[in-house]
């Protein structure tokens, strides 16, 4: 299922409620009037896309509506998915931002452009509890390992019990590997060990999870900043990603994790979890236009291919047909 069809059905489970539906404005669509553009800009405010955004895509909307003598609902939604795909940034525009189309394999999409022929690639997965990173982290791995990559995960969540003994569990059915420390052990050695053991064994690709980091605990973020000083010193050669895990469901307080984790690590992509269990996706939006980082990936169900490379055209189109 391509990713237009595949996120139109997931939004759709969600969008009952009438209030938090973008396409519940062209429903009731008698014409580009005021009455039309106020409760739309209300719309995507109500969907967490953020009200600089909402007034200023109305405002432009507004416009081209006028510039062009636009009529009809088809049309006006049309230029609305233009608006809201263009908040979206281009591959190129973030620190070593994907750069890929639909048919390029999962492993080269996270690959970084700046690092010609990389050894290896070294994936940091960031966010707070309950965000779905374990699950995530699972799903990639298994997608590596599909295309022939020798995969290793490093159990970098040592503060959570059990946390170890989850991700072995996704190293056990994706078939790669997993190095591991004590419970309540150093964090950054554990990544540490990975690299060495990654190196030893030739792997291709390093997934560390970390712990369900609360963005407002300056201690565990300091934990991260060492986690990355570790990485970039045992392997400063190795594409890199900083991948942030947000849950879809959070709304706006997801925006403040970007912000916040953003400060301590260069983030260079967003993964959005658990977009089929809200209808507030537009939080997507507000993170890629006020962070300007590219959404990689988004999970729409907890089936492996349930985790969708993002295309902002697609999205726009699917939250406002």
């Amino acid at each position: 299922m391509k990713f237009f069809e595949k996120i139109k059905a997931s939004l759709t489970k969600t969008t009952t409620n009438v209030a938090t539906s973008l396409r519940g404005a062209f429903d009731a669509f008698t014409g580009a009037n005021d009455e039309f553009f106020d409760d739309l800009e209300e719309r995507l405010i109500l969907s967490d896309a953020g009200a600089d955004f909402a007034s200023r895509v109305v405002a432009e909307l507004r416009e081209i509506v006028k510039a062009k003598g636009l009529r009809g609902a088809e049309e006006i939604k049309a230029e609305l998915a233009k608006l809201i795909a263009a908040a979206f940034p281009q591959p190129g525009e973030a620190t070593l931002a994907p750069t890929f189309d639909a048919e390029t394999p999962v492993g080269a999409r996270l690959a970084s452009p700046g690092c010609a022929s990389p050894t290896m690639q070294i994936i940091l997965m960031v966010g707070v509890n309950g965000v779905g990173k374990t699950t995530t982290i699972g799903k990639l791995a298994a997608n590596y390992v599909s295309e022939g990559k020798r995969v290793l995960l490093a159990a970098g969540d040592t503060f959570r019990a059990a946390a170890a003994d989850q991700l072995e569990i996704w190293a056990k059915r994706a078939n790669c590997e997993i190095v591991r420390g004590k419970e309540g052990g150093d964090p950054a050695a554990v990544i540490y060990d990975a690299i060495a053991a990654a190196k030893a064994r030739g792997c291709d690709v390093v997934i560390c999870d970390t712990a369900g980091r609360l963005h407002n605990k300056s201690n565990l973020m300091k934990e991260l900043e060492k986690i990355d000083r570790v990485i970039t010193r045992e392997a400063p050669e190795a594409a890199r990603q900083t991948l942030l895990v947000i849950d879809a469901v959070t709304g706006q307080n997801g925006l403040f994790q970007a912000k916040e984790f953003s400060k301590t690590a260069t983030v260079t992509g967003v993964v959005l979890t658990k977009l089929d269990g809200t209808a507030k996706g537009g939080i997507v939006i507000a993170i890629a236009e006020q962070l300007k980082i590219p959404v990689v990936y988004v999970g729409t169900g907890e089936k492996q291919d349930d985790l969708i490379q993002f295309d902002a055209e697609d999205f726009a189109n699917a939250i406002v047909q």
